[in-house]
């Protein structure tokens, strides 16, 4: 509750306030809550799901839920607490279940959408017309107003995370959905057009540029991420992060999607990094290991397969006591804070005191 101060005009605001309300007009009221606080403040709450805890859930969704053509998926939502929607005020991470001989209808909608394969393989999707497979540490891309749909043929339940911004979609009013007559779409005669034009990350045809700033690469497979932080081990330790990579966008440099961020992370036996806060919230999943992450003073003790939503503004610093290295998959709203002049960081120096960083 906002701390109630007197003033000498008090009366007067209250007394105005009903006849500027017929004018759908307001003064400021001495007991509104502040529209100004002195750090962020944010009803999103840091959450831990346990692996443990998930599993016999989506078991449950994979025998009890029918997934039918028209857009919902079968799919179990990580939700937050503290908000009304989401799991942070940005984006919403669901788990998704997809059995055997299943095929995900078409459709397309505003929200930016990816999936990081948790378990299993031989799945597919389709994005305007371009098919990639899916499998166990793949990231795949669905842009904004992109066709989608996805077919599995496997013999064993196959889940993957499935991260949408449809939480900022929803606070900027942008909401479109549309349906298909098709359950799935046509594929093109080249299914993988764009992994062939940008998949080396390093050379592309020369002369050509997308039409949008929309990443034209749809396809991230678990060898070239995995490959690639193994080589950013040989590199100086990040101080608050030990080796990570960030998933970019061939063309720009810049991160993979433009509202949000995908990181890939190892955390090696023995470390521990610093602490640091920053605007904006993220999301991690373990894809293998365990470790800690302390979040403003409360210890987070994870393993293989579980998740953990950081709130905005909490410091932040993992740990990882084990003799087996971790890796953590991260998502974040960085891009959306980064490109609205939004985005802050601080670290907390060796004693004790604040470090901005930008």
């Amino acid at each position: 509750m906002a701390e109630h101060h007197t003033s000498s005009d008090e009366a007067a605001r209250r007394a105005l306030k009903e006849d500027l309300a017929r004018f759908n007009c307001r003064v400021h009221q001495l007991d509104d809550p502040p529209l100004f606080t002195r750090t962020p403040q944010s009803a999103m709450q840091t959450v831990h799901w346990k692996w443990t805890d998930l599993e016999p859930l989506l078991e449950r969704l994979g025998r009890q839920l029918a997934l039918e053509p028209g857009g919902n998926r079968r799919t179990l939502r990580l939700h937050n607490p503290g908000l009304d929607y989401g799991t942070t005020h940005t984006f919403w991470g669901s788990i998704q279940v997809i059995l055997p001989g299943e095929i995900a209808s078409n459709h397309r909608h505003t929200a930016s959408a990816f999936r990081f394969i948790m378990k299993g393989g031989g799945a597919t999707t389709t994005v305007n017309g371009e098919r990639y497979p899916m499998n166990e540490g793949d990231l795949v891309l669905t842009p904004s107003m992109s066709w989608h749909d996805h077919e599995y043929r496997g013999r064993e339940p196959m889940i993957w995370l499935d991260v949408l911004d449809i939480s900022l979609m929803r606070s900027m009013h942008a909401t479109f959905f549309e349906g298909s007559k098709e359950l799935q779409q046509k594929v093109a005669d080249v299914p993988d057009s764009s992994w062939r034009r940008y998949g080396s990350g390093l050379m592309s045809p020369p002369g050509e540029t997308p039409a949008r700033r929309v990443n034209p690469l749809l396809a991230y497979p678990r060898a070239m991420a995995e490959e690639a932080l193994d080589q950013a081990a040989g590199l100086p330790a990040d101080p608050f992060d030990d080796v990570i990579l960030e998933y970019r966008n061939p063309v720009t440099g810049g991160p993979a999607m433009t509202t949000m961020g995908m990181r890939l992370q190892k955390l090696r036996a023995g470390v521990r990094t610093r602490a640091r806060r920053h605007t904006g919230s993220k999301l991690y999943y373990v894809v293998r290991g365990s470790g800690t992450t302390v979040v403003d003073g409360q210890a987070y003790d994870w393993n293989t397969g579980d998740f953990l939503a950081v709130k905005p503004w909490a410091w932040h610093e993992h740990a990882n006591r084990g003799t087996q290295d971790a890796v953590v998959f991260q998502v974040n709203d960085i891009p959306a804070m980064s490109a609205l002049g939004y985005y802050f960081e601080e670290a907390l120096a060796d004693n004790g005191g604040h470090q901005p960083l930008s």
